[in-house]
């Protein structure tokens, strides 16, 4: 018996010799063809590593492969003001100069009151804002100093109050609607490429009264590069609210607008224009979302400050109310048209890039008006 045993321990260690030995398909999932196209390409990849590595060794016939380094960044070329400097004066750059932000309505092809704007108008005045060399940006790009607009160019902030269904609402093919505020953006795009098809829409609940579509319709907004923003849920007159009731009709309504798109609005617009307390709008957390806006935008009233001018407040943006040179609420002097007219007449007063998002480029002359903080960003000629 003691022989029967050492017999059966000598053949199960063999067993096990042969079992580590020989490869196997249920290890590791490799049949012996596979392990010898394994070898194969690890031997090629030796070879190449071999031929690439500029450090040699040997070792019984091989060379010594060094590990790879990571490929270093490019030098960075240091800062030319000097011809940062020329290539601003060349345009006129002002980005201390003031922007246009204007306000618009309903969009009905017969308006009922004297703040809707026809399509045919809406077209015109986006045309020539086109040819007057104005990008549009939106309100949170204006906000946060990010308009990336090209050198010799002015920005401009389409701005829609309300989530009315007419700035809103597709075709049977699933295109926004020729009439409504999308669609004639959409149109002076095409025909101006420099235009860019973007705008901001501060809504309400059930944006563009499109129902359970609604949602739908603010993510393809989004998506596509438009702003849906902050207008309060209920469109109440904010003047004489408590802290709690500012912050639910600020705090719903930012939670539907995130849910859609994913984006938290960072620009709020007051309804009817009259702030509440600046403190309690700004930031805060109720109705299941939080806010902290970098941008708040009253009615109409004037063009607004740069946010690298020293005047500029966001927490009180001022807008444009967008309309011709009528009579009406002094609209000859203070409403859209007018004030194009009057920027074009003054070109040193409007906001005027330089092309470089990263610095701001102004006339020495007008350093006196930048804001703190910003000199080491500041490019004067």
């Amino acid at each position: 018996m003691p022989h029967l045993h050492r017999l059966a321990a000598f053949l199960i260690v063999a067993a096990v010799a042969v079992g580590l030995l020989l490869p196997s398909a249920g290890r590791g999932g490799r049949t012996p063809e596979a392990n010898a196209r394994r070898a194969g390409s690890e031997a090629a990849a030796s070879r190449a590593d071999t031929a690439a590595s500029p450090v040699a060794g040997t070792g019984r016939g091989r060379r010594a492969v060094a590990p790879p380094s990571p490929a270093a960044a490019p030098p960075r070329p240091a800062f030319d003001h000097a011809k940062a400097a020329a290539a601003a004066r060349a345009v006129g750059a002002n980005e201390v100069g003031q922007v246009p932000i204007l306000m618009i309505h309903r969009v009905l092809t017969k308006p009922k009151v004297s703040l809707d704007r026809t399509p045919a108008q809406l077209y015109a005045e986006f045309s020539r804002l086109a040819t007057e060399g104005y990008v549009p940006v939106t309100a949170a790009e204006f906000a946060t100093g990010r308009m990336n607009v090209p050198a010799g160019r002015h920005p401009v902030v389409l701005t829609f109050d309300d989530g009315s269904p007419t700035h809103l609402a597709f075709d049977a093919a699933g295109n926004p609607a020729p009439d409504t505020a999308v669609g004639v953006i959409e149109r002076v795009a095409r025909e101006h490429p420099g235009f860019r098809p973007v705008a901001t829409f501060f809504v309400n609940a059930d944006p563009f009264a499109l129902g359970d579509r609604s949602a739908g319709a603010m993510r393809w907004l989004a998506q596509r590069g438009y702003e849906v923003a902050n207008h309060t849920t209920r469109h109440l007159d904010m003047t004489g609210m408590s802290h709690g009731e500012v912050a639910k009709e600020i705090g719903t309504d930012q939670k539907m607008i995130t849910d859609a798109t994913g984006v938290p609005p960072v620009t709020f617009a007051f309804p009817f224009g009259a702030p509440a307390r600046l403190a309690w709008a700004e930031h805060g957390e109720a109705g299941g979302a939080r806010w902290d806006f970098r941008g708040m935008f009253l009615a109409g009233w004037r063009p607004a400050d740069s946010p690298f001018a020293k005047d500029y407040d966001p927490r009180q943006i001022p807008r444009i109310r967008d309309d011709g040179r009528i009579r009406e609420d002094d609209c000859r002097q203070f409403c859209s048209i007018a004030w194009l007219d009057w920027l074009a007449r003054n070109p040193d007063k409007r906001y005027t890039s330089d092309g470089d998002p990263a610095t701001v480029a102004l006339p020495q002359a007008k350093m006196i008006y930048l804001a703190r903080g910003l000199a080491d960003r500041a490019c004067p000629y």
